[in-house]
């Protein structure tokens, strides 16, 4: 079945620029936060939002890729072999607001995951989430996201993907949805 384009990119593009100021008026200059994209579809989310904060004169931002494949509460559960991201967190988070950032939030399983991960590199001052695309109805845990691109209503069984353009600073994100 052919997927569907449930946003095009010129709305995607506009999301992703609407997130930035939203970010930029929660955390001005930035000095006190920092940025953690998860491994590995949060990583092209957070790399496409440091193009546009550069752009509109931010810089110097503090960054983090956080994988969390030995956090999940479904480690060791699966047959399959698990291929961790590298993780790279160089800036420590003690006393720091830490922005989290995913592409699609579905059961909240990954981001539960990711507070556990987190707490290896310190005590944040807070730690707010971002996501692209929110599958509301679908939680099995009571998380929301802080900053949110859109909520998609999907059923069950359906799955919708975030896919990345190479190209920064065009309309670069579609989002699919693919009947399994």
């Amino acid at each position: 079945m052919t997927p569907n384009i449930l946003l095009s990119e010129k709305k995607v593009n506009i999301m992703l620029n609407r997130l930035c100021c939203q970010l930029i008026e929660r955390h001005g200059d930035f000095s006190n936060t920092i940025l953690v994209g998860l491994q590995p579809r949060g990583v092209n989310l957070l790399d496409q939002l440091i193009v546009l904060l550069n752009n509109s004169g931010i810089h110097d931002l503090h960054t983090g890729k956080l994988d969390t494949t030995f956090f999940r509460d479904d480690f060791r559960r699966n047959e399959s072999t698990l291929n961790a991201k590298p993780t790279e967190m160089e800036v420590s988070i003690e006393s720091k607001d830490v922005v989290l950032i995913d592409d699609v939030l579905f059961t909240g399983r990954s981001i539960r995951s990711a507070l556990t991960a987190i707490d290896t590199y310190g005590r944040p001052n807070s730690i707010e989430l971002l996501v692209l695309v929110d599958r509301r109805f679908s939680r099995h845990l009571p998380i929301q996201p802080d900053y949110l691109g859109a909520q998609i209503d999907a059923l069950q069984g359906d799955k919708v993907k975030v896919v990345w353009s190479d190209s920064p600073l065009k309309n670069i994100v579609y989002l699919e949805k693919h009947n399994e």
